[in-house]
């Protein structure tokens, strides 16, 4: 799992997990890949480059589901990570017939992510009405702490 510690790839990562030895990687797959119920490898010839996984919403939101994603860097610009997503997208709905929509959160200097998530059709589509119709989004926030 070169990934987890390739600086490039945890500065977008919410997870504050970094392995120092293979026991920490083999304990991190024991306690939050193995229990998850979709984690997956992205893999290039049988080798593992990264990991992508769905986690599902619960309560009211549960018909839709957050898609993540990470990829060593040296691999980053050639298409694996957006092939990655489809390939979940063509078959998260036949695993999970709850989720109605897949969504992903990239963080705002994540160029490439964003790249991928727009290549894949990854925007709020048919979110708003607008004149009767349904339209794509894009969604941007303000917080009641903003000045």
């Amino acid at each position: 799992m070169e990934w987890f510690t390739d600086d490039n790839v945890n500065k977008f990562c919410s997870r504050d997990t970094t392995f120092i030895s293979k026991e920490d990687a083999m304990q991190y797959i024991a306690d939050v890949v193995i229990p998850h119920p979709w984690y997956r490898a992205i893999c290039l010839n049988d080798k593992p480059i990264g990991s992508i996984y769905v986690s599902s919403f619960h309560g009211s939101h549960i018909c839709r589901g957050e898609i993540r994603y990470e990829i060593s860097s040296k691999y980053l610009g050639k298409g694996i990570a957006t092939k990655a997503v489809k390939m979940v997208g063509s078959t998260i709905f036949v695993d999970w017939p709850h989720l109605a929509r897949l969504e992903g959160v990239v963080a705002v200097d994540n160029i490439g992510s964003q790249r991928v998530l727009e290549k894949t059709g990854c925007v709020l589509r048919k979110y708003y009405h607008v004149k009767g119709k349904p339209i794509d989004i894009a969604m941007f926030s303000l917080l009641s702490t903003d000045q």
